[in-house]
């Protein structure tokens, strides 16, 4: 990615975010345009600013989810993550279903911070691996309805990587384990959710669920 991508920071704890900034700020990939410490506060600053990415707090005041929500709902191009210290399958399913497309443990280091921030505002998604095999195990529980996408499309090695991808794996993980670069296993992920016609890993991973592939 070669612009800049334009960041609203809001945490209400001023030395973490401020150090987050300043990770954000060496990289040099970034901007960021305004920083907050509640959810009314983020909310404002991403309707002035209308950044590429909002990184929210889950506990700040006034509720990261519920700013996460409602800039998802007002502000649907500017991309979500969530930056937590919270494990709970619970705040995970409620920062999906509110519209994160990315939700980033307060205890990843400075490297794959950027790392997630940067590939959500390319487009794509990011769930801790760790945790994504217990939200997708979260999701059958409750319940959640799906529908059988249309298969037929998908090539033998998109198959293959999608039995990966059900297994919570990243992509640098899969890319290790069938011997492929990384930018590949990229590339063959974004033809998969296109084909698949879901938004993100957690849904293409639920359906490989549903398609018994793992």
């Amino acid at each position: 990615m070669t612009s800049q991508v334009h960041i609203v920071v809001a945490d209400d704890h001023p030395l973490f975010r401020g150090g987050v900034v300043l990770t954000l700020k060496e990289h040099g990939g970034f901007t960021v345009v305004a920083q907050a410490g509640s959810a009314n506060e983020a909310i404002a600053a991403v309707e002035a600013h209308m950044p590429d990415v909002a990184l929210l707090d889950i506990s700040m005041p006034g509720s990261g989810l519920s700013a996460a929500a409602e800039i998802a709902r007002r502000f649907p191009a500017v991309a979500i993550v969530m930056l937590t210290a919270s494990e709970a399958d619970d705040d995970l399913l409620a920062a999906l279903k509110a519209g994160a497309r990315g939700y980033a443990l307060k205890g990843v280091s400075a490297e794959e911070l950027t790392e997630i921030v940067q590939g959500v505002a390319g487009g794509s998604s990011y769930v801790p691996p760790a945790l994504a095999g217990r939200v997708l195990a979260a999701l059958q529980d409750r319940g959640r309805a799906s529908v059988l996408p249309e298969v037929e499309d998908l090539t033998e090695r998109e198959a293959e990587i999608l039995r990966h991808l059900a297994f919570g794996r990243s992509n640098k993980e899969i890319a290790r384990a069938l011997e492929l670069q990384e930018k590949t296993i990229k590339h063959y992920m974004t033809n998969i959710l296109k084909k698949l016609q879901v938004r993100n890993r957690v849904e293409a991973a639920l359906k490989a669920r549903d398609l018994k592939l793992s």
